[in-house]
C-alpha cells in the first residue's frame, strides 16, 4: 500500500475509527469481567449475599443494636452460648453489622477475596472462608465465655458485645491462600496482614479484632494442610524488600493510636493512648480566673488541660505518629539516618504509658479479690511497652540494611536549618515570655519561661513529665506558646525528607572516560553512546571490564541500552547492577535492552515488555534499486537535481557560521512548538557538540543550510562499525523529501566507509509490521501501551516517526523494558516520565494536555 493510499484510508469516514474503538473497548471490557466472574465466583457470590442479607435484615440503613431483630444472626457471649443460638459463627459470616461495614466486605471481597480466589480455586476458597471463619469465630466466643467466667477486665468489659462481620473469614482465606503464593507474596501477605490484625488488637481491641487473629492463625495451618508441601522454605529476603516489609511495619504501629479512636471505642492493652488526642471539656476563661486568684492543688492538673487546646496543640499530639511515618519513608529508601530516628522516636514512645495513664495506675493490693485486678494492669501496662520495644528490636535486627547516608554538605545543610528553626522560634518565645512575666497563670519566674520554652516543643503526652505548666494571658505570646512547637516540626519533617533525597550521583571525568574506552572495546549496543548525555551517572563492575548508565528519579534506577561490556560478561554485569541498586534501595530498569539480553531476564523471574522498535539499515547492501525505494529514490533525485551539496563533518570542525545557522534552525523547531521537548533518549543541540558524534549536513547551491542530522558512534574493538541517527532538523523553506535525501546519501557513505549498521534509532511505543498469521492475542500491557500511542500520537507523532522510517525498508528489532516487580510499575513509568521530561514546566505540561484533548 503507498502512502497516499494509507492517506486515504485513514482520513475516509472520521466517525468511523471512533465507533470502532468504542466498540473495541466495550467488548475488551466485557472480555475482562467475563474472565473475573471464571476467576472469582466465590467471591462475587459473597459480595451479592451480604448484599442482601444486609437489605433483609435492615443492617444497611440501620446499624445493628442490642435487641434489635439482627441479633438472632450475631456471635457472641449473650447470643451463641447464653441464649443458645448456635447457628451464629455460621450467620456473622455473612450479615454486615452497618452501612460502612457493607462497603468495606464487599469492596474486600471483590479485591482481597478474589485475590485469594485465583490461588486457592473456588472450591478451597469456599472452604478456607467456611472453615476459618466459623472455627475463628467459635474458638473467640468460647475464650471469651472462659475468660469472663475468671473476672478477666477484657472479657468482662466485651462480654456483652456480639459480632456481624465477615471479614472474619475474608482475613482467614487470604492468610490461607498465602500458602500457595510465591515465596515473594507469601512473605509480604503475612507479614502485613499479621501486623494490620496486630495493632487493631493491641490498639482497638473489640472482639471482632481478635476473631480476626484467631481466623488468620487458622489459615496459617489450614494452608500448610491443603499445600500438601510440608514446610516451606524460608526464603532469603533481598535489601530492597527487607526495607520495605520493615517501613510497612513501623507505618502500621504509627497508625496504631488512631484506630483506639475507632467505634465502638477502644479495648485493647494499648487503647488508652486516645487520651493524648482528646481534648477535655474545660472552660478555659473560668479556670484561668480561678487559678490566676488563687493557686489551688488542683490548678496544675486544669491548666494542663487547658495548655492542650487549640489547633497547636493538637498538631504536637499527633507527631509521634508523623515521625513513625516520617521514619517509614526513610527506612523504605535504605537511609541510616531513618533508622536512628526510628529508634528515637520508639525510644520516647516507651514513656507514654507512664505518661498517660499517669495517676490512674494503682496497683496496691488491699486483698486477695483485687490481685487478679492488679496483676491484670501490671500486664496491660507491660503489653503498652511492647510495640516500641517490638519495634526498636526490629530496627536494631535490621540495622544492616540501612546503610546510605546523604552526602556531607546535605548533612550540614539539614543541621544548620533544623538548629537555627529551632533557636529562632525558642529565643522569640523567650524574650516574649520574660517580657511578660507577670501575665501567665501563675506568675512565672525566669526558670518557670525558660522551662516552659523547652515544652513548647514537645507533645501534649509528655507535658506532665516536665514540672508545673504555665498559661501565658498576653496575645502575642499565646500565639508563640500554641505554635512555634509545630512549626519546627513542620520544618523538621520537609528538612528530612530533603535529607533522604540527597544522595551523591555525580559522575567525574575520569568516570566518562573509563565509560567511552569500555565503549570503543564494544558493548552498549547501537544506542550505547547515549550513556555519555548529561543525566546519566555510571557503575562499573569490581573489575572496571563492564559498566552501565543509569540516571535515578524517585528511587527508580533507569539503565539505558544494552550494558557495556563484552557479550559473555553480560548475565554477570546485570546481575551485579542488580545487586548495587539493591544495596542502594533503588528499583533497577533495564530500558531500551534489545533481544539478546531477554534470557538473563528472564533466568532472573523479571517481567519484560516492549517499549517500541529500532529501526535499521545495512549499509553493505544498500541500494535504490526497485520499487520499495520508488519514494527515497525520487527524493535522493530531486536533491541530486537541485544540487544539494552534502557535508559529513563535526561540530568542531565547522565554523562558526554554520554553527550559527545549526543552532537557528534548531531554535526555529523549537519555538514553533508549544510542547515539552523532550530528553533522555533524544538529544538537542548540546549533544552535537560531542567529538565523537558526527553531522551530515545539507546545504542549498547558495549555501544556505537545508537540514542537519547527528550520528551516534557504536564501536567493536576500537573501531567504529555503525552509527546511530539522532538529532534532525530541516530549514524553513527546505526542498520536498530533503530529510530522505540525507540519510539516503548518508547510509552512501557509509556505505563507503565499510559501516556495517546505520540505526534510524527507536520509535517509542512503535510495533513493527506483523504477518496477519502470526500475532498473538494482545495482553493487557499492550493494549495499554497501544492507548498510550494513540493518545500521545497528536502531541509527539511517535506513529509517523516509525512511518518515515519505513520508508527506508529497515529490519526491525524490538526494544525492550525489564524491570524486577509489577508491583512498581507505576513508579516506573512515572520516573520514565520524568526522564523524557525532565524540565517541563507548567506551561508546557497545559499545553499537552491542549493538545492531547484537542
Amino acid at each position: 500500500m503507498s502512502d497516499a493510499d494509507t492517506d486515504r484510508t485513514t482520513s475516509a469516514s472520521p466517525d468511523a475509527p471512533a465507533s470502532g474503538a468504542s466498540g473495541q473497548r466495550g467488548e475488551g471490557f466485557g472480555r475482562m469481567l467475563a474472565r473475573y466472574a471464571q476467576v472469582a465466583p466465590a467471591s462475587i457470590a459473597l459480595a451479592v449475599v451480604v448484599l442482601a442479607t444486609s437489605i433483609v435484615t435492615g443492617t444497611l440503613w440501620s446499624a445493628a443494636t442490642v435487641g434489635g431483630d439482627a441479633l438472632v444472626w450475631a456471635a457472641g457471649v449473650t447470643t451463641t452460648i447464653r441464649a443458645g443460638f448456635w447457628w451464629t459463627p455460621v450467620t456473622a459470616l455473612f450479615v454486615p453489622e452497618d452501612l460502612a461495614q457493607t462497603i468495606v466486605v464487599v469492596v474486600l471481597a471483590l479485591t482481597v477475596m478474589a485475590a485469594a480466589e485465583r490461588l486457592l480455586g473456588t472450591a478451597r476458597t469456599v472452604l478456607a472462608f467456611l472453615v476459618t471463619g466459623v472455627l475463628g469465630v467459635t474458638v473467640g466466643v468460647l475464650l471469651q465465655w472462659g475468660a469472663a467466667s475468671i473476672g478477666e477486665l477484657w472479657a468482662t468489659v466485651t462480654e456483652f458485645d456480639f459480632t456481624l462481620d465477615p471479614t472474619v473469614g475474608i482475613v482467614g482465606t487470604l492468610i490461607t491462600a498465602s500458602a500457595f503464593a510465591s515465596a515473594l507474596w507469601r512473605r509480604r501477605i503475612r507479614l502485613l496482614t499479621f501486623a494490620v490484625v496486630l495493632v487493631f488488637v493491641l490498639y482497638n481491641g473489640d472482639q471482632n479484632n481478635v476473631y480476626r487473629l484467631i481466623a488468620a492463625l487458622l489459615g496459617l495451618a489450614l494452608g500448610a494442610l491443603l499445600r500438601r508441601g510440608g514446610l516451606r522454605r524460608l526464603h532469603r529476603s533481598s535489601h530492597a524488600e527487607t526495607r520495605t516489609l520493615v517501613a510497612a511495619v513501623i507505618a502500621i504501629t504509627a497508625f496504631g493510636p488512631l484506630l483506639a479512636l475507632l467505634p465502638p471505642g477502644g479495648f485493647g492493652p494499648l487503647s488508652f493512648v486516645a487520651s493524648l488526642f482528646e481534648r477535655p471539656d474545660v472552660d478555659v476563661a473560668a479556670v484561668m480566673a480561678r487559678c490566676d486568684v488563687s493557686y489551688t492543688s488542683n490548678c496544675r492538673s486544669q491548666l494542663l488541660m487547658v495548655s492542650v487546646q487549640g489547633a497547636g496543640p493538637l498538631l504536637l499530639s499527633v507527631l509521634p505518629l508523623a515521625l513513625l511515618l516520617l521514619t517509614a519513608i526513610g527506612l523504605r529508601r535504605g537511609r541510616r539516618f531513618a533508622l536512628i530516628l526510628g529508634i528515637a522516636v520508639n525510644a520516647a514512645m516507651l514513656l507514654l504509658p507512664f505518661t498517660a495513664l499517669g495517676g490512674d495506675i494503682d496497683l496496691r493490693v488491699q486483698s486477695i479479690e483485687s490481685l487478679t485486678p492488679a496483676i491484670e494492669v501490671l500486664l496491660w501496662l507491660l503489653a503498652a511497652l511492647l510495640v516500641p520495644i517490638a519495634s526498636i528490636a526490629l530496627l536494631i535486627a535490621t540495622r544492616r540494611q540501612f546503610q546510605i547516608r546523604s552526602p556531607r554538605e546535605a548533612a550540614v545543610r539539614f543541621a544548620i536549618i533544623v538548629f537555627c528553626t529551632f533557636a529562632l522560634l525558642a529565643l522569640a518565645y523567650l524574650i516574649a515570655g520574660l517580657a511578660s512575666l507577670t501575665e501567665f497563670v501563675p506568675d512565672a519566674t525566669v526558670a518557670d519561661v525558660f522551662s516552659s520554652t523547652l515544652r513548647r516543643f514537645v507533645p501534649a503526652g509528655f507535658l506532665s513529665l516536665l514540672g508545673t505548666p504555665i498559661v501565658p494571658t498576653a496575645p502575642i505570646v499565646v500565639v508563640l506558646y500554641h505554635w512555634v512547637g509545630p512549626v519546627f516540626w513542620i520544618v523538621f519533617i520537609f528538612a528530612t525528607l530533603q535529607l533522604y533525597r540527597a544522595t551523591f550521583t555525580g559522575r567525574t571525568l575520569a568516570d566518562e572516560e573509563h565509560f567511552r574506552s569500555l565503549l570503543r572495546q564494544g558493548g552498549g549496543g547501537t544506542l550505547g553512546f547515549m550513556g555519555t548525555w548529561p543525566g546519566n551517572v555510571y557503575w562499573f563492575s569490581s573489575d572496571g571490564e563492564s559498566a552501565i548508565a543509569y540516571r535515578v528519579i524517585n528511587g527508580i534506577a533507569i539503565t539505558l541500552s544494552d550494558p557495556v561490556c563484552r557479550p559473555e560478561r553480560a548475565e554477570r554485569t546485570i546481575a551485579e547492577f542488580v545487586q548495587f541498586c539493591d544495596a542502594n534501595s533503588w528499583t533497577p530498569v533495564f530500558y531500551s535492552i534489545h533481544g539478546a539480553y531477554l534470557p538473563v531476564f528472564h533466568a532472573l523471574g523479571w517481567p519484560t515488555m516492549s517499549v517500541g522498535e529500532e529501526t535499521l539499515m545495512h549499509p553493505q547492501t544498500f541500494d535504490l534499486v526497485g520499487k520499495p525505494w520508488q519514494k527515497v529514490r525520487q527524493a535522493h533525485n530531486r536533491g541530486v537535481k537541485a544540487r544539494i551539496s552534502t557535508l559529513w563533518t563535526t561540530w568542531d570542525d565547522l565554523s562558526p557560521l554554520i554553527q550559527t545557522q545549526i543552532a537557528a534552525v534548531s531554535e526555529q523547531w523549537v519555538s514553533e512548538k508549544e510542547l515539552p521537548e523532550m530528553g533522555f533518549t533524544l538529544g538537542g543541540i548540546d549533544e552535537l557538540k560531542d567529538p565523537d558524534v558526527r553531522l551530515y549536513l545539507a546545504f542549498d547551491p547558495d549555501g544556505g543550510l537545508q537540514a542537519v542530522t547527528s550520528w551516534l558512534p557504536s564501536w567493536r574493538d576500537g573501531r567504529v562499525v555503525g552509527y546511530t541517527i539522532d538529532f534532525m532538523r530541516r530549514a524553513d523553506g527546505s526542498m520536498s523529501g530533503i530529510m530522505e535525501f540525507v540519510i539516503a546519501s548518508a547510509a552512501q557513505h557509509m556505505r563507503d566507509e565499510g559501516i556495517e549498521v546505520l540505526s534510524l534509532s527507536g520509535a517509542p511505543l512503535a510495533t513493527k509490521p506483523i504477518d496477519e498469521g502470526d500475532a498473538d492475542e494482545p495482553t493487557a500491557m499492550d493494549r495499554l501501551l497501544a492507548f498510550l500511542a494513540r493518545t500521545l500520537e497528536p502531541a509527539y507523532g511517535f506513529a509517523s516517526l516509525f512511518s518515515f522510517k519505513s520508508k527506508f525498508n529497515p529490519t526491525y528489532e524490538t526494544i525492550y523494558m525489564a524491570y524486577p516487580d509489577p508491583v512498581a510499575l507505576p513508579a516506573i513509568g512515572n520516573a520514565i516520565s520524568k526522564a523524557y521530561l525532565p524540565d517541563a514546566n507548567a506551561r508546557e505540561y497545559v499545553a499537552l494536555a491542549r493538545t492531547l484533548i484537542r
